[in-house]
């Protein structure tokens, strides 16, 4: 069984930075897309930003473009989101989740995606 588990987040103030984790079992991690979502309170989750298996391509939200980077190392099973100049509107639970491979869904749908981890809070205060 695959298990994801998102760790980093945290209360930080606006314009603050943090990075999130996700570590993922299993040995073929390298082979896999991954991807990160959000959701805050009250809304539905969203696309925050994704990664290609060779970490080669990346996409991302136009509400966190230019601010976050995410990235991976194949090596350790981990995929990295690098969050800069935060906003009172990114608090959110983030969740990474690691791409299905088999369906043909886009990279930014949430149900393209078959393993979640629980997600980890971030507060950004103003």
């Amino acid at each position: 069984q695959v298990q994801l588990v998102e760790s980093g987040g945290g209360l930080v103030q606006a314009g603050d930075s943090v990075r999130l984790s996700c570590a993922v079992s299993g040995r073929t991690f390298s082979t896999y897309d991954m991807g990160w979502f959000r959701q805050a309170p009250g809304k539905e989750r969203e696309f925050v930003a994704a990664i290609t298996w060779s970490g080669d391509v990346t996409y991302y939200a136009d509400s966190v473009k230019g601010r976050f980077t995410i990235s991976r190392d194949n090596a350790k099973n981990t995929v990295y989101l690098q969050m800069n100049s935060l906003k009172p509107e990114d608090t959110a639970v983030y969740y990474c989740a690691r791409r299905n491979n088999i369906v043909v869904i886009a990279i930014s749908y949430g149900s393209a995606y078959d393993y979640w981890g629980q997600g980890t809070q971030v507060t950004v205060s103003s």
